[in-house]
């Protein structure tokens, strides 16, 4: 009775966490067209996830080598894509020993000086593509913001209060927070929905409504149009790295459904042979 009541408590709790999380407000998201059979657009988005994100997070279970599969030779990868190292001591003293392209994609940073730096290590991003899903992720690499008030001087829309600074900030610039209060939720939808990119509809005291957008402040090296693009390459990236097998399963998969259609034919012949007597 006992173990039937702590299953029952816990399944309330999960019940309970799943309805708090469905209750919070979510922002209306772009879509992302993210294609892993456009090679050029990996390849770009692997170089802006070496050159800003592997800094300080780390995606431990790639490994450089099987970026091959993007069309890119040992050499090239060890050139362009490899920036890391480590230093090792020994007989001869303290060395410098670069990364080689068999090993994974590791940060030099350790976990107590990211913990002491940011509040929290920064997460293993080897399948965050496939934990927050591709329109989360370029969403949330589009809806940065300056916050003064935060620790690092950023907020996000989609990730409020989030820990991490705006590390393609010179590439897409400084946003600014727009604010706007409405008496009624439809007027508030509305607006959300005619601001036709990220937008955020909140509750708030009085019974009003506030709808969060996001608009220009300073200027980054890339225009709008172009910082999208980037962002799709870098998304794009992310999920092949989540799953590099996913083009191959996907083609095995369509190769076995044909197998699969050509059998069952044979075996509905083989039946009509074996019933044509009985009917």
């Amino acid at each position: 009775m006992i173990k039937t009541t702590r299953i029952l408590a816990a399944a309330l709790l999960v019940l309970a966490g799943a309805a708090h999380a469905a209750g919070a407000p979510a922002p209306r998201m772009e879509p992302v067209n993210a294609d892993p059979r456009d090679v050029a657009s990996l390849q770009r988005g692997a170089r802006t996830f070496v050159n800003y994100c592997l800094n300080c997070h780390a995606a431990k279970h790639m490994r450089y080598n099987r970026l091959a599969d993007l069309g890119l030779t040992e050499q090239q990868i060890a050139d362009n894509l490899v920036l890391t190292g480590r230093f090792e001591t020994t007989d001869a003293g303290v060395q410098y020993v670069p990364t080689k392209t068999g090993e994974t994609m590791q940060v030099a940073m350790r976990a107590a000086d990211a913990k002491k730096w940011f509040g929290v290590s920064p997460p293993d991003l080897s399948v965050e593509a496939r934990v927050r899903g591709e329109q989360w992720l370029y969403n949330y690499l589009l809806a940065f913001y300056r916050d003064d008030a935060s620790s690092t001087g950023w907020n996000n829309l989609v990730f409020p209060n989030v820990g991490m600074p705006h590390a393609l900030w010179t590439m897409q610039g400084a946003q600014k927070l727009v604010v706007t209060t409405f008496a009624k939720r439809s007027d508030a939808d509305a607006a959300a929905i005619a601001a036709k990119g990220l937008a955020l509809v909140e509750p708030a005291p009085g019974g009003t409504f506030v709808v969060k957008t996001l608009a220009e402040g300073t200027p980054g090296a890339m225009t709008p149009a172009e910082y999208r693009a980037a962002a799709t390459d870098l998304v794009n990236f992310m999920a092949y790295v989540a799953e590099p097998s996913k083009l191959a399963r996907t083609r095995l998969g369509l190769v076995v459904l044909m197998f699969l259609g050509v059998l069952f034919a044979f075996a509905y012949w083989l039946k009509r042979e074996y019933w044509k007597d009985v009917h």
